[in-house]
């Protein structure tokens, strides 16, 4: 069988280099740079593994996980060797011009983002949000029903919800005061009827509405009851806007400020590619030469 090291002694080895290359005393220690394994000509050092044993909580972790990254390792530079050896000219030139043109994407596209980061403008404001919806908001169509609404959770043996729900149908500002200071006596509720909430979002909160009847009662300015085993809901529809209708614009801030920054920057990389050309080509540092010349 040779001289093959059994992996027990294989795991005390590489224990013993790194207590050794650790400890201070009356003994020499291990160099730094004491190789703990080695296929062919290539070699595993301690520093390869450093952060593995950083992130190691005891001993035994640490030995197994040593002893895994080493065997893993091994079989990929062995595997390595095999395919130097048995890929054609053609394939190992190939593969080595994917990894050159993979490093270099990499390398660009890093550099490119930093200079977007460092030149960016990305503050956005309302006027400009408003004139690019005005533009584009044909481009904009829901894809589901969106709905204006305030309503309430109570519980089933609720004593004032006629009040409650007089108050809630009404909402002046007296009115808004009142439901805010006995808020806490409700199970739900929502009075902020100027955000655009998606159908399938007023489903889960209020589960006697469904797909099948939900056109019953999210109408605009109507009032609604409803009530299952966990208790009564009340809500006012202020505003709809169905399947296919142009989104409100407050529904799709987010995304249009997104569209605007991707946007920008695009642009920003366009001019810099320009400019970045128009340079090297004044400092002589690029020249495209014509068919059959130099």
């Amino acid at each position: 069988m040779g001289n093959r090291l059994h992996p027990g002694l294989l795991l005390g080895s590489i224990l013993l280099i790194l207590t050794l290359t650790s400890c201070e005393g009356l003994f020499k220690s291990e160099p730094e740079n004491a190789p703990l394994a080695r296929v062919g000509d290539t070699y595993l050092y301690r520093e390869d593994i450093q952060s593995l044993l950083n992130s190691t909580v005891n001993e035994q972790d640490s030995a197994s996980l040593v002893t895994n990254y080493i065997n893993n390792w091994a079989v990929k530079q062995l595997l390595y060797e095999k395919a130097q050896i048995n890929l054609t000219e053609e394939q190992i030139e190939e593969f080595e011009r994917l990894v050159s043109n993979y490093r270099i994407d990499l390398l660009t596209r890093a550099y490119k983002e930093a200079l977007v980061l460092r030149g960016e403008d990305t503050t956005i404001t309302d006027t400009q949000l408003r004139q690019f919806y005005e533009q584009e908001k044909e481009n904009f169509l829901l894809k589901e029903k969106v709905v204006q609404l305030r309503f309430v959770q109570l519980p089933k043996q609720f004593l004032n919800k006629e009040e409650v729900r007089q108050r809630l149908d009404r909402f002046s500002p007296e009115d808004q005061v009142f439901l805010d200071s006995i808020g806490v006596q409700f199970k739900k509720l929502n009075f902020n009827d100027s955000l655009w909430v998606p159908l399938n979002r007023i489903i889960q909160e209020i589960p006697p509405l469904n797909y099948e009847n939900e056109e019953r009662y999210l109408k605009k300015s109507q009032f609604f009851e409803l009530e299952d085993s966990l208790g009564v809901y009340l809500g006012k529809t202020a505003e709809v806007r169905s399947l296919n209708e142009i989104a409100p614009l407050g529904y799709i801030k987010p995304t249009l400020r997104q569209v605007l920054l991707n946007r920008r920057k695009l642009d920003f990389q366009r001019r810099l590619e320009i400019e970045l050309l128009d340079e090297a080509v004044k400092q002589n540092e690029f020249e495209i030469y014509e068919q059959g010349k130099k």
